[in-house]
């Protein structure tokens, strides 16, 4: 069952950042409070999916009114390959749809193999024609890499 992330969602949803191999964490964006902040700002367009009484997939959705971006896509390793990951997908493109935002982007790290497969394998073009830049304006808030 895929449905609207809540804020009570958090601790299972860090609980399966916290397992995905090389998922990156940021201590203020990715806590409670920083999560929080993100739903309250994009309401009912994050998901979760939900197997065996637990959070088994996962993705932080927003849009700025013109364009959607999906953040730290995931589904727990023993649940793929099951299209729980498209479902969550297509849920979240709908509600950004249902808001009128006509373009969606993400960002896959080029080393996640499995991850690149999947948006290939459903349909998503990779650009070739722009790079991707960041500027850090709080340095406190500090990325750490699941091994």
């Amino acid at each position: 069952m895929v449905r609207a992330m809540q804020i009570d969602d958090y601790e299972q949803v860090y609980a399966l950042w916290k397992t995905i191999k090389d998922f990156a964490i940021r201590s203020i964006d990715d806590s409670r409070e920083g999560v929080a902040r993100f739903l309250h700002r994009n309401p009912g367009i994050s998901v979760v999916a939900i197997e065996d009484d637990k959070v088994v997939g996962a993705i932080l959705c927003g849009h700025d009114g013109r364009r959607g971006c999906l953040y730290h896509v995931c589904v727990d390793p023993a649940y793929r390959l099951r299209g729980i990951g498209k479902e969550m997908v297509v849920h979240c493109m709908n509600a950004l749809h249902a808001e009128g935002v006509n373009k969606v982007s993400l960002i896959a790290f080029t080393r996640n193999d499995i991850g690149n497969a999947f948006w290939k394998e459903i349909g998503w073009t990779k650009r070739e024609d722009l790079n991707y830049y960041d500027f850090t304006l709080n340095t406190e808030n500090i990325i750490s890499y699941n091994q």
